[in-house]
């Protein structure tokens, strides 16, 4: 087949593309009744013949003679087009790159994570109890976890404060009410986003589920959208693109450290004998109905702050550029559960799910520490 040079060629080469798919349809039809899946083989195959031949009709780089077909266009120059299908044929712009950097948006994640388990008030349950400690209200004396306690600020000068935290929570997620460092905005379209991402994933496996009963034979495609489940997850992906830079990953590691002593710190035996507890779950709420005289919302938070790691580590992938749909679902079936569960909690919680709802911005923080 050769290379097309004017519009007249490549819509010529075009045309006979699309004939060759009705035609393809046509002889096939005894087996499309059979399975409807070989559909997706043949339209696969003839865009990617199409693209082939886009890519074809662009300007061979490095020739200086080559105007892009103005001249012929404008009756310049020894070659003058007497119709516009003469007009040599230019090539498309690229299209807009859906990549992304995996290891940014996986700091996202533990970011996400972190700022869950602040919210359900793991570091100031461990500044309580550093305070406690150190007044002698509590029979805490020279056990592991009373040593770590000692130990937990130590180490400040190499610690974000709570403040600096609440900002980079609010630029990223636009949580919290804290302004966002000097330059920054507020990411207030975060949460309707991931909202909408987790409906749209539940819904089309509620939809797949009810294709399944319809026809228990499989012979159909079933009635979720890959469309609208790609578009969501992409739309959540540029958002997180653009909030990703600067110190989030250096943070992250961090506090992931400054987390885990915390919990160490919870789950350790005399900590744990001291409350009468069976973990470190356990004492933190404790901590949040004796002394801070709060309702807990431990297990909430917990699996949104999994939840929602598992489904912002998945979109660090390139899962929803798959094309091919049985591909799409099995890689999509590895979050579902994740969804669902971020939905059910979020709303459990009393945070709206609808675009536009402010999310957690409504729930304030009580003033910075220099706790880790």
């Amino acid at each position: 087949m050769p290379d097309p040079k004017t519009f007249a060629e490549l819509n010529d080469l075009i045309a006979r593309l699309q004939e060759a798919r009705s035609t393809m349809v046509i002889e096939a039809r005894d087996e499309l009744a059979k399975n409807p899946q070989q559909a997706e083989i043949i339209n696969r195959y003839i865009d990617e013949a199409e693209d082939l031949l886009l890519s074809a009709a662009a300007r061979r780089p490095g020739d200086p003679a080559d105007d892009r077909g103005m001249g012929a266009l404008l009756g310049m120059g020894s070659q003058v087009a007497t119709t516009l299908g003469e007009v040599a044929q230019q090539p498309l712009v690229p299209t807009y790159d859906n990549q992304i950097n995996r290891e940014r948006l996986i700091a996202v994640g533990d970011l996400y994570y972190i700022y869950q388990h602040e919210r359900a008030g793991v570091f100031r349950a461990v500044l309580k109890l550093q305070q406690l400690f150190q007044s002698g209200e509590i029979r805490l004396s020279d056990g592991p976890g009373a040593l770590a306690l000692y130990q937990f600020d130590r180490k400040r000068v190499l610690r974000y404060t709570q403040r600096e935290r609440r900002a980079i929570y609010r630029k990223v997620f636009g949580y919290t009410e804290v302004a966002p460092p000097v330059g920054a905005e507020p990411n207030t379209a975060f949460h309707a986003l991931l909202s909408n991402f987790c409906q749209h994933v539940s819904r089309f496996f509620e939809d797949k589920r009810v294709s399944e009963v319809l026809r228990p034979d499989g012979g159909r495609e079933t009635f979720g959208s890959m469309a609208v489940v790609r578009r969501s997850g992409l739309d959540l992906r540029h958002n997180l693109k653009q909030v990703s830079y600067g110190n989030v990953a250096v943070l992250r590691a961090e506090v992931m450290v400054l987390l885990q002593e915390a919990f160490d710190i919870l789950g350790s035996n005399d900590v744990i004998n001291l409350f009468g507890a069976d973990n470190g779950w356990d004492v933190l709420e404790e901590i949040t109905k004796r002394y801070m005289h709060e309702i807990p919302l431990s297990s909430q938070r917990s699996r949104m702050a999994v939840a929602g790691r598992s489904i912002l580590r998945w979109l660090a992938e390139d899962y929803l550029l798959t094309q091919v749909r049985i591909d799409f679902e099995a890689l999509l079936e590895a979050i579902v559960d994740a969804c669902e569960d971020w939905l059910t909690s979020a709303e459990s919680i009393g945070l709206r799910r609808v675009p536009g709802s402010k999310g957690d911005n409504v729930v304030a923080f009580k003033p910075a520490t220099r706790v880790g």
